[in-house]
């Protein structure tokens, strides 16, 4: 329609430039080493837990809504009170982007571990693993640790990188700041403790439907970088829904295809051991060196994941303008 203001040019370019800024700075210096966004949401929630908590699905419920939902809330409000200035906007997503991806700080602490057990050093490489992962380390040997960190990155890709970038692709800075918002909650109350089994309820299931997105997009995005095509395809589609997880499913199989490498199997969390279904059976098993394919890999999927949300907001886009 003539005269009608192009906004959503508007906002796909402030998305995308933004966006390449905040993972340009991620790149160069990773996070924040104090005052992380992320850490003080997290802070915030446990005041909130302490608060409301309750052995009741309702309570965790309400839980979820007030840290959710204040952080989408704060993130509408920041991104209006800028909307005026193209340049502070894309400032705001760029520093958004930077506060919600980990992808520098994952392949870091990834490589790390990697050159601990590549040195043989396993009481190294087992102080280092509980900053990627919730593995008991002292139950694990160094093949053990290799696949741990392996299935981290792939897992993390998705939850730290691709499905925020994701959601900031669908609703801007609001959807960056609430996807790691329902990540962190998932984290820090999702799992099935006996204090978190009911009141973590609502948020492991609304971080389900947040990441499932992110986590096919992750999967066909690792298929198309990998150097296996057919290989991911044939994880994806046979073991992908044996995890218990019905996103890290389809991601770690994929990147198992797509690295060669067989994931999955027995681990322990918290004391709780867990069989877990093998994930591209006809793999071998990790080798240290896997490590580092993992992460550029991961670093792989992280730039197509830049150019399919840029992609899609400009299809969306011109489909608008041509039906104004």
């Amino acid at each position: 329609m003539p005269g009608r203001s192009p906004r959503p040019s508007r906002a796909t370019g402030i998305f995308a430039y933004g966006a390449a800024a905040g993972l340009a700075v991620d790149l160069l210096v990773g996070d924040p080493r104090r005052g992380h966004p992320v850490a003080a949401f997290g802070r915030a929630a446990g005041r909130v837990e302490k608060a409301l908590w309750h052995d009741h699905r309702g309570w965790g419920a309400l839980h979820t809504a007030v840290c959710a939902g204040a952080t989408v809330a704060a993130g509408a409000l920041a991104a209006r009170t800028v909307r005026g200035s193209r340049a502070a906007s894309v400032a705001l997503t760029a520093a958004s982007v930077w506060a919600v991806v980990g992808g520098t700080t994952l392949g870091r602490e990834a490589r790390a571990i990697g050159g601990a057990l590549a040195a043989g050093d396993l009481e190294v490489a087992r102080e280092r693993l509980p900053h990627l992962c919730g593995r008991d380390p002292q139950s694990l040997d160094g093949p053990a640790m290799a696949r741990a960190v392996v299935e981290s990155v792939a897992e993390n890709t998705s939850d730290a990188v691709v499905g925020a970038l994701f959601w900031g692709a669908v609703a801007g800075v609001p959807g960056l700041v609430g996807f790691r918002a329902v990540n962190t909650l998932d984290a820090m109350v999702g799992h099935k403790s006996p204090r978190h089994r009911r009141y973590g309820w609502a948020s492991a299931r609304l971080d389900d439907l947040a990441g499932w997105p992110g986590a096919r997009l992750t999967a066909v995005l690792a298929t198309v970088a990998g150097g296996n095509p057919r290989g991911a395809v044939r994880a994806w589609r046979s073991d992908a829904s044996k995890h218990p997880s019905p996103n890290a499913g389809p991601v770690e199989a994929s990147f198992a295809g797509a690295l060669g490498v067989r994931l999955g199997g027995t681990l322990s969390y918290a004391g709780r051991v867990e069989h877990r279904p093998v994930l591209n059976g006809e793999g071998r098993p990790v080798e240290v060196a896997d490590i580092d394919r993992a992460v550029r890999l991961s670093r792989r999927v992280t730039g197509l994941t830049l150019a399919a949300c840029v992609g899609g907001r400009m299809i969306a886009s011109a489909l608008k303008r041509r039906n104004a």
